[in-house]
């Protein structure tokens, strides 16, 4: 059964910035986009490197390495060289802390 994990306080990320935390051993990086909170793993499934350090283009993420790119709110890869989504994670607003859904 998965269970939410209380990983950041709302406050902590203002609009453009992000974090990265752990859920359950897996590093799970934490977007403000516009207002709206959104999680994927911090790792480029092209090379397995992290990808929090790339640039954002909007709701989008370039990986630093390669220039692969991936739509923070869905995980979905939108160029190559990467061709397979990042894992998304659930995320909730509790008491103004963000909680992420364990997978």
């Amino acid at each position: 059964m998965s269970e939410w994990v209380d990983v950041v306080a709302e406050s902590a990320l203002a609009i453009g910035e992000n974090v990265v935390v752990d859920v359950d051993g897996v590093d799970v990086a934490i977007f403000n986009i516009d207002g709206e909170f959104y999680a994927i793993q911090d790792m480029c499934t092209h090379d397995g490197g992290e990808i929090v350090s790339g640039i954002l283009d909007g709701d989008e993420i370039i990986c630093p390495r390669h220039g692969a790119r991936f739509c923070i709110k869905t995980g979905k890869v939108k160029s190559p060289p990467a061709y397979e989504d990042i894992a998304c994670y659930e995320i909730r607003l509790n008491n103004e802390r963000i909680e992420v859904k364990e997978s």
